[in-house]
């Protein structure tokens, strides 16, 4: 920086361009000593920086310059809660753009930045991804320090940690890593924040760009350890057992990671029920996350390879639909799949106004028109039907449910039944060879432990369950418990 504020004006100007939203307030002190306020348009609060800056600055008698004053006003005069002093333009773009006012006296190569945010953001509500009808209604929102205040109010805890960082050249995205120091790993937390400052993202818009670089492979894989969560109750839960959470400024989803797959098929609601309701859920989660996945497969390979393990009046109607259909089986499913994809695809970007509609015409094209002009049969709808309801069941994995669901029809028709056994093994083998942070992604299933089953299908009751502390550290072992 430069003692002369003209020079600093000047640069920081060129600097920006001279940018709508970047406002310069000139002030002249009792002493006549020129010094400066830049603020960006809509980030920070008028009323705020008036109290807390401009009235002190201007209310008070100086008699000294250059150095000497500006560690006056920063020691004396101001009045906000929080003042940090910079040395250099980059922090003054980087604080200025995050909300801050930056103060410039002239005579001083420093500068002091002044909190006094007061942007614009969505208000907290309930997430509509992960619905819940016991429990909180909040949700996480946009804005990063709103979200860290929605988990320290539900941990009053002194070993919680919040740890905040930038990413992305181009973007200076706020992100903040928080932990429970006593039951993360050491190792594990050292590891985050070595992945994240590898990261060479340019332009960081939403949590997702992170998940490529926070998993162990690196690879666009089909399953992903690292969870997402819109829900500051879930997040606590995660950082009690020792998970860690990523929080990226301006996305309302928290990154979760290790994430298990076992995770995807529990909810809040399990542990707010009875235990032998939350069982009977989480079986049937269990239950439609296979129907959706191989349902549509089996269906196929037993048409066209083994249609003697239907019953006789069955095989009588599904061999009449075909007959009356002029595509084969398997491109018939995979018709029906594509057009159910489509129109899924445009009921989720449309206006809600015109989702109705939406939902009509799919009822029409897909439904009653299509059987009946002989274009589709009903038990080949009714098959895939069946798995698309079974898909909704659990959100979390569809993108997986609609990759492998493709693939086992492809196999299920080129191969029968032998096909959707390889694949299925194939599948299986990869989800127990993979890991995040050294924790197997299968865990507690694979490696096997009695013990630690009690809340993957079947849910015992708290005071079973509160007898051990969850902790990640002992998953490296295999052992999702510690008595």
């Amino acid at each position: 920086m430069y003692n002369s504020l003209k020079e600093n004006i000047s640069y920081l100007k060129n600097l920006t361009s001279s940018s709508a939203d970047f406002t310069v307030r000139s002030l002249q002190l009792s002493n006549n000593t020129e010094c400066a306020v830049f603020t960006t348009e809509g980030m920070s609060d008028k009323q705020e920086l008036a109290i807390t800056v401009i009235n002190p600055l201007l209310s008070r008698k100086y008699n000294v310059t250059g150095e000497e004053l500006f560690d006056y006003i920063f020691n004396t005069v101001l009045s906000s809660g929080e003042v940090n002093e910079i040395k250099t333009f980059d922090e003054v773009i980087n604080l200025s753009m995050s909300g801050f006012a930056i103060l410039a006296v002239d005579g001083s190569k420093r500068m002091l930045a002044i909190g006094a945010q007061g942007y614009s953001f969505r208000g907290i509500t309930e997430p509509e991804s992960e619905l819940v009808q016991r429990g909180s209604r909040e949700g996480f929102t946009e804005a990063l320090r709103v979200n860290m205040t929605l988990i320290r109010r539900r941990m009053k805890n002194p070993s919680l940690v919040f740890e905040t960082s930038t990413l992305g050249e181009e973007s200076n995205t706020e992100i903040c890593i928080c932990f429970l120091k006593d039951k993360a790993t050491p190792s594990s937390v050292q590891e985050v924040r070595n992945r994240l400052k590898a990261c060479d993202i340019k332009v960081l818009l939403g949590s997702g760009y992170l998940v490529p670089y926070l998993e162990d492979s690196g690879k666009n894989e089909i399953f992903t350890g690292v969870g997402i969560t819109e829900r500051p109750d879930t997040l606590c839960g995660k950082l009690i057992e020792g998970r860690i959470g990523i929080i990226v400024d301006g996305t309302p989803s928290v990154l979760v990671i290790p994430h298990l797959f076992v995770e995807n098929f529990q909810s809040v609601d399990d542990y707010s029920n009875r235990p032998y309701f939350a069982t009977i859920v989480r079986v049937l989660k269990y239950i439609s996350y296979l129907v959706s996945v191989l349902f549509p497969g089996l269906y196929i390979a037993f048409v066209t390879f083994h249609p003697e393990y239907f019953p006789s009046v069955l095989l009588k109607n599904i061999q009449e639909s075909i007959d009356h259909t002029p595509l084969p089986p398997l491109l018939e499913v995979l018709m029906i799949d594509f057009v159910y994809e489509i129109m899924r695809e445009a009921g989720l970007r449309l206006p809600k106004v015109l989702g109705h509609a939406v939902s009509i015409v799919g009822a029409l094209v897909i439904g009653d028109c299509a059987i009946s002009a002989g274009l589709i049969g009903a038990p080949t709808l009714m098959a895939v039907a069946v798995a698309a309801i079974c898909s909704y069941v659990i959100p979390d994995l569809y993108p997986q449910i609609t990759v492998l669901r493709l693939s086992f029809i492809l196999m299920g028709g080129i191969l029968g039944v032998w096909g959707i056994v390889m694949l299925s093994t194939v599948v299986l083998i990869f989800m127990c060879s993979k890991s995040t942070l050294g924790v197997i992604f299968v865990t507690p299933v694979s490696p096997f432990s009695k013990k630690n089953m009690r809340d993957v299908f079947v849910r015992l009751g708290w005071k079973k369950l509160s007898q051990y502390n969850m902790n990640v550290q002992n998953l490296k072992g295999g052992s999702m418990y510690e008595e």
